[in-house]
């Protein structure tokens, strides 16, 4: 039978590929495709053919409960469009779901069991691992004790090995790991494991004086870990122009303040020399005002000086602008004056224009006397 998706575009050509092809494929992937199959079985439980006479239909054709309809519904649904490993792997498998869908539903009725561990030897089962799924290590609390996972349990990758949870270690996680202690129990169970001091490697409770052995950074007197300062010692190795800082069980190497080359400290009070710019200063390495203590810093023409921070910079003075280097007179550009020229004359020109005209114009003088 060739499957024909419209949801799935990318699978309309049948698959001749065989089911080596596909042993590399991840179980997660093929348990996200058996876990979508068997939710399509579920929400296709109380369908049937519809349109006609559906007892008619069920008798001469198939039933729809292991009908091929049925199939290509579920199968359309069964791999998100965006998910292309499900995809690829479905389109790689179409003959061993037909055997299954067809012939293994009842002898076989779990699809993930049947077709992922069995068929297509992807997966193993709870507690397994690895290409041949062998047993991961179990305890009196199960796989890893109950206090870890297997790697790699239920896929045919992983070394078996335990991972355990926080606070445990050992083949079956039945330790304390480094920094917890086991607590006292009033019963015959094994009583779990709790963190000690944070100074502390190892402990017999979670109080500072009770440690039996420390963390790197640390050493132990009087059942206390005692920080040891690096700074105070030729532990610590920090490169030039940065101090030493002491940290809990460490240290950090600091940057120096931007007055000093090398020093001892933050600030510029701790400077081992002063960095160019600056100048001691009673105790510290201030910057120089060389705009003030220069005769003349800039010295080019219309220039200002700007003081910084261990150095200044030559600015053009206000009303001026750089060009080329030199700093001239920030003028409005000659294209403006242009256009100011043409104004003033077209004004000039309306002007005249009116005076003329009214000049021009007979005057009518009055003959008459005038009134008395």
């Amino acid at each position: 039978m060739c499957w024909s998706w419209p949801l799935v575009s990318v699978l309309v050509l049948c698959s001749l590929l065989s089911v080596g092809t596909v042993r590399t494929a991840p179980c997660q992937t093929c348990r996200r495709l058996t876990d979508r199959f068997i939710k399509g079985l579920e929400q296709t439980a109380n369908k049937n053919f519809g349109g006609g006479n559906t007892a008619w239909e069920e008798e001469k054709l198939a039933k729809y409960a292991r009908s091929e309809t049925r199939l290509l519904e579920i199968v359309e649904a069964a791999c998100d469009k965006t998910d292309f490993d499900c995809n690829r792997l479905l389109e790689q498998i179409e003959d061993q779901v037909e055997t299954w869908w067809f012939h293994r539903q009842q002898e076989a009725p779990d699809l993930f069991d049947w077709l992922c561990i069995e068929e297509l030897r992807l997966c193993c089962p709870p507690g397994h691992y690895g290409p041949e799924c062998a047993e991961c290590p179990s305890g009196p609390g199960g796989v890893c004790g109950g206090l870890g996972r297997c790697e790699g349990e239920g896929t045919r990758l992983g070394d078996g090995d335990c991972v355990c949870d926080p606070g445990y270690s050992g083949v079956l996680c039945q330790d304390c790991a480094d920094g917890y202690y086991r607590e006292k129990s009033s019963n015959h169970t094994q009583p779990p494991c709790s963190a000690c001091h944070h100074s502390c490697k190892k402990c017999t409770s979670p109080q500072d004086n009770k440690c039996l052995d420390c963390k790197p950074g640390w050493i132990l007197h009087s059942n206390k870990c005692v920080d040891v300062d690096e700074c105070g010692t030729e532990l610590a190795r920090c490169p030039s122009n940065t101090y030493c800082f002491n940290t809990d069980g460490s240290y950090e190497c600091r940057g120096c303040d931007q007055a000093c080359v090398g020093c001892m400290g933050s600030g510029p009070a701790r400077c081992k020399k002063c960095a160019r710019g600056f100048r001691l200063t009673g105790a510290k390495c201030l910057d120089i005002d060389e705009c003030s203590e220069r005769a003349i810093a800039c010295p080019g023409l219309n220039e200002a000086c700007i003081n910084e921070e261990g150095s200044f910079r030559c600015e053009c003075a206000e009303g001026f602008i750089r060009r080329d280097s030199i700093c001239v007179e920030n003028l409005p550009p000659r294209a403006d004056l242009e256009e100011l020229r043409f104004f003033l004359c077209t004004q000039k020109a309306y002007f005249s224009q009116i005076l003329l005209t009214n000049l021009s114009k007979p005057v009518l003088v009055s003959t008459s006397p005038l009134p008395r």
